[in-house]
């Protein structure tokens, strides 16, 4: 039964990145039918983004109401609709009203599982998992462009990933009866919780009053604008600054992504030698050598290696972070704290790529691996002093 879970779970992760990358790689096609500039992206991305805010801060309440089964077919599901309702749309003003639901799925389905698996796997298994997102935003792409290059349009793409997602939508409501047993005993049985005492979800301001929860907040808003700046900009820094021609610069970007799918399948095996918290340091580190390297006058080959060594410390921290959280500050607490990490995460990926771009625009692309190396420091000072506050907690758990 449990493998039978972990396999599930493995395919819900995959289906996690499925629909990720789909706006950026249809979009080229979509704009000029619905007739609106080729910003508009960014304003379904936001839609997008603050449902995935909002449920990822109701995510405490909604499971331990519903269950992390049910939670994760019911928002696997809703995706699966809002991908359905993309395919079907014919104009600007639909895709946006499909984004809401489509950013309330995605929420809902992250949070949940990665509280799950922190809870009941070890953290070979969440940089797995993790590494499955990233085979999922491999796929999406492939199948847009198989679409667009087969004589069909984006709509049929969107429609291919919805069916899938359907599919899993079945397999996951078939599983629900097999995770009871699995949510009762979490961390292998030595929780620090008892029967009756999850019921009370966690407001905003008991979350916020728990030692260590705004410092790992800002860690993970720190992290996932870092990540998402790379992924935006890195083409453009490499076309503006270097000089790189276009073609070159699309396939050095598609590095970054295949750095951090590698990495984090190295990292699941790394991780039966180092702790959550020494692959998180040596995240960083490697993140700062990848930094150094584009600025140092090396040429194309520096800018190429720095940015696969960027996607390699990428790799770890994220899925490091989310596992070390229940031991950081208890299982009780874990689904609220992971909840508001999430959201801590989206809000960074709004809010940092666009103030990058500002900068690039009205000073210069060039501060690109400075400005990632500046939110690399307030990363690593915000997990140190994370590291200080919640020892005490972690301390019988072997985290560090």
């Amino acid at each position: 039964m449990v493998h039978i879970i972990l396999i599930i779970i493995y395919l819900a992760f995959i289906s996690l990145g499925l629909p990720d990358p789909m706006l950026g790689s249809a979009w080229p096609s979509m704009y000029k039918e619905f007739q609106v500039p080729v910003s508009y992206a960014g304003a379904i991305s936001m839609i997008i983004a603050i449902g995935t805010i909002f449920s990822s801060l109701n995510s405490d309440r909604l499971t331990k109401k519903l269950g992390t089964g049910k939670i994760t077919a019911i928002s696997v599901a809703i995706t699966a609709v809002a991908l359905f309702g993309f395919s079907i749309s014919h104009s600007f003003g639909m895709l946006c009203l499909w984004a809401i639901p489509y950013g309330f799925g995605a929420g809902g389905v992250d949070a949940a599982l990665n509280n799950y698996v922190a809870l009941h796997y070890g953290s070979h298994h969440m940089s797995w998992l993790h590494c499955m997102w990233g085979v999922g935003t491999i796929i999406g792409p492939y199948v847009i462009g198989y679409a667009l290059t087969n004589g069909y349009t984006w709509n049929f793409g969107y429609r291919a990933i919805s069916i899938m997602q359907i599919f899993l939508t079945v397999i996951l409501v078939l599983s629900i009866p097999l995770w009871k047993g699995r949510e009762d005993s979490p961390l292998g049985g030595s929780a620090d919780i008892k029967k009756g005492e999850t019921e009370k979800a966690l407001s905003l301001k008991e979350i916020f009053s728990i030692p260590g929860a705004k410092e790992i907040m800002v860690t993970f808003f720190c992290y996932c604008a870092l990540e998402s700046t790379a992924m935006l900009w890195a083409s453009s820094y490499m076309v503006l600054y270097k000089n790189i021609a276009v073609e070159t610069a699309a396939q050095y970007a598609s590095l970054f992504f295949i750095g951090i799918t590698a990495g984090r399948a190295i990292s699941g095996f790394l991780t039966f030698k180092l702790n959550d918290t020494q692959m998180i340091r040596l995240g960083q580190g490697i993140i700062v050598v990848g930094g150094i390297a584009m600025l140092l006058p090396l040429g194309n080959v520096g800018t190429l290696v720095g940015l696969i060594l960027v996607g390699l410390g990428c790799a770890p921290i994220y899925p490091c972070i989310i596992h070390s959280t229940p031991v950081r500050f208890g299982v009780k607490k874990s689904q609220a704290v992971i909840g508001v990490q999430m959201a801590s995460a989206y809000i960074g990926t709004c809010l940092m790529p666009p103030l990058f771009g500002w900068i690039a625009n009205h000073v210069t692309i060039m501060l690109f691996p400075i400005y990632l190396l500046l939110i690399l420091g307030v990363m690593v000072v915000m997990h140190e002093i994370l590291i200080r506050k919640t020892s005490g907690v972690r301390s019988h758990a072997g985290v560090e």
